[in-house]
Order: C-alpha cells, then structure tokens, then sequence
C-alpha cells in the first residue's frame, strides 16, 4: 500500500493587491494498492449493550448482525467480545478466531438486563483490542440504546482518546432513540471513527454489515496530516482545520515548529479521507508562489512499517494583477459539506436554548446548503424538521438524530 494525496486550492488564483485573502485548501488522502499488496488481519472488539431496555426484538437482531460478522472474518481475523448493562464483561477475550460457533455461542447467549455503564464497557473494549493490535487493523464497533446512567461520559471521552494513542478506532452505533448523540459522536469523533444511527431493529444487520465493509476497506493505520505553511500564510484562529469525507468532524491541529499536525487514522482505499484547511495568505508578488506543503505520516500493518512518510506535495497560488477568479467546483461541493454541518450545529444550538424560529431558520439554511451540493437526503430531512418548528411542533429524538447523521455525511 501507498498514500494517495491531492491537494486543490478552492481557488488557485490571489489578487495581488489584496493584503490578505482567505483560501479553502483541499486535502484528499487515501490507502491505494499496489500490485503486490498484502492483505492485512482485522482485529474486531464488538462492545454490545445488553441492558434491560435491549430485550426482546431489539437484542435478538444486533445478536443476528453480530452473528454475520463472525461469519465474515477471514482466517487470520482476531475478535473479542464485550457486553455490558450497568457493569461490564469480557465474553470472548482477544484471539484469533479458529472456532467461530464458540464465538456464536456467547452472542446467542446475551440477554437482557440492568442497566448502562458505557465507560466500563469502552474500558474493557479498549484493553481487549490493544492486546491484539500488532500487524493488524484494530477498530471497535460501540453499540448502545441509552444514557449512560450508571458511567461517567467524561471518562468516555478520555478512553477515546486513549484509543487514539493505542492506533485502534472507535466506531459509536446509537440503537433506537434514546441514546445521548453528543457522547456517542464525541467518541466516534475522538476515536477516528464514524457514528452511526440504527433507528429501528430491521437495520441493525445492514449497519452492521455497511461497517463491517468499511473496515475490510482499510490498508493504512494511523495517519497523520503534515501542513507546512509559507511565511507569509496562517490558518484562521477558529475552527481552522475540518474533515468533510467520508464524515465532517472538526479537527484539532498540533503546532510543531512551524509545521501542524492532525490525527486521521485509518486509511481506507475506496474512501478518501478529505480535509480542508482555512488559510489566509498575506501579499504576495506576483506571479506562481509557494503556500505550503503537505505530506503523511502513516503506518503500513501489512509490512509491520511505522512512522512512514509520503511524498511532499507542493501547494501554489497564481498571485495575479489584474485578479481574475479560478473557483474549483470540487473544493467547493466540500466547502457546501462542512457548512451544511455548521449550520445544523447552529440550529441545534439555537433548539436547546429554546429559539424555535432562529433553529427552524438555520434548519432551512442547511437545507439549502444540503440542496446544492446535491445531497437530497439531508435536504429532505433538514426541511422536514424546520416545517416541524414553524407548525409549533416538536422535533422527537428520531428527528434529532437523524438531523445529526445527515448533518456529518450524505445518507447511503
């Protein structure tokens, strides 16, 4: 495996008299294959509610979804299993599966009852996985239907980042409409994962399985975003870095030097991660002129290779008198992305503190915003729940969640 890494400009002209012009700087980074790539082992921890609220038909599908996993890992494939309600248990610790009806077993065996500790559950996810993490892509599918009323969801936050640290990633499923969206997102986010909503049971293998091949899709661990920047250039005070692909999060750069870092994680082949950066790029003479570099750092499990680095990717802007615009409409469909996902933020906001119009306004916006880069799930979805504001109406908890999917990533 090699890194794949383009960078545009949103547009590559500057006007030259200008003392100061803000660019959106693209950056798209993925695994590609190579002719003689080795395929890499996954190690899986499956981290499953099985609280009281799960019982019944609930259960019984995230145990059939659990049950096709083990049905797809490959030979070579690590798994553990982890249940928990208001305490937590390793069912399956850390192995190579060689006998999956074993593994079939302890899923079957699930019921329901107590409560709901998602720390412990995280903690114990967390310390299975990292025993089996060499030469591997180590990821952990998180799966609850509630608060977590018998955990601390600061100390969530804490394991994510932990996670991150281990190179395994958390990804958060929110089952049914009774879990807490900002835990869950906030782990998926720290985690280098992606949250998902199963709203109703009869999704549950689907979700499952659309995950399952995501993570089939990974050929590089953890990546790192490299941007130097010339002196003249600077990334905005607030909010400076995002992702828009496959989901929108907001990163947090690290300065080193002159140079900033930003953790993505996994590398996927079919999916590039793509970030943009907000630049503001003093004046320049004119003329082609260097803004900055890119490069990743990325480590490669099928080679037990770490701290690899990809080639350096130059960055120009045409410094220009007359100024004359060169807008590019990719960079511009990830622009529309990422304000799609601010302007629900904003509305969710404006929700919580009891602003039913300025919310149902932002909703529509994003609406919008949602209808122009093409994404017709989203539009539908954000239009509905501002037609529910304006009637006087409330938005349910299926309403909100879905809101906060459609808002991170274009519905499949």
């Amino acid at each position: 495996m090699k890194v794949g890494l383009q960078s545009i400009l949103n547009d590559a002209n500057v006007d030259a008299a200008q003392a100061s012009s803000q660019r959106q700087l693209s950056v798209s980074i993925a695994a590609i294959e190579e002719a003689m790539s080795r395929s890499v082992p996954l190690n899986l921890c499956l981290i499953l509610d099985h609280s009281g609220s799960m019982g019944g038909r609930a259960l019984d599908t995230v145990k059939q979804a659990a049950l096709r996993i083990v049905d797809r890992l490959s030979p070579g494939d690590r798994m553990t299993l982890v249940a928990f309600d208001h305490k937590a248990k390793v069912l399956v610790p850390n192995q190579v599966i060689d006998n999956p009806a074993s593994v079939k077993m302890q899923i079957n065996q699930l019921k329901a009852a107590g409560g709901t500790a998602i720390d412990e559950g995280l903690r114990l996810g967390i310390e299975e996985l990292a025993k089996g993490k060499k030469d591997t892509i180590s990821q952990a599918f998180l799966l609850t239907d509630g608060e977590n009323e018998h955990g601390d969801n600061d100390r969530c936050l804490k394991l994510a980042k932990l996670a991150t640290d281990y190179n395994l990633t958390l990804n958060t499923l929110g089952f049914s409409d009774a879990w807490n969206q900002d835990v869950l997102e906030k782990i998926a986010d720290a985690g280098g994962g992606t949250l998902s909503f199963i709203q109703y049971p009869e999704q549950a293998v689907a979700e499952f399985d659309r995950l399952f091949s995501r993570i089939q899709s990974v050929g590089l661990t953890n990546a790192h975003l490299l941007l130097s920047l010339a002196p003249t250039v600077r990334l905005a005070e607030m909010k400076p870095i995002a992702q828009v692909a496959p989901d929108t999060i907001e990163l947090t750069p690290q300065q080193e030097g002159s140079n900033y870092l930003v953790r993505l994680g996994d590398l996927m082949v079919d999916a590039p991660r793509v970030v943009l950066a907000n630049l503001y790029i003093g004046n320049l003479s004119t003329g082609e002129q260097p803004i900055a570099q890119v490069q990743v750092r990325y480590d490669d499990p099928a080679y037990s290779k770490e701290g690899l680095l990809s080639e350096k990717i130059a960055v120009t802007a045409n410094v220009l008198t007359p100024y004359q615009p060169a807008m590019n409409a990719d960079v511009q469909q990830h622009i529309l992305a990422l304000a799609k996902y601010r302007q629900t933020q904003i509305a969710e906001i404006k929700l919580q503190q009891g602003d039913r119009t300025g919310a149902a306004t932002m909703l529509q916006t994003a609406a919008k915003t949602a209808l122009q880069m093409g994404d017709q799930g989203a539009a539908t979805v954000l239009q509905a729940n501002a037609t529910k504001l304006q009637a006087g109406e409330e938005l349910s908890e299926g309403d909100r969640k879905k809101t906060r999917i459609v808002s991170k990533t274009t519905l499949q």
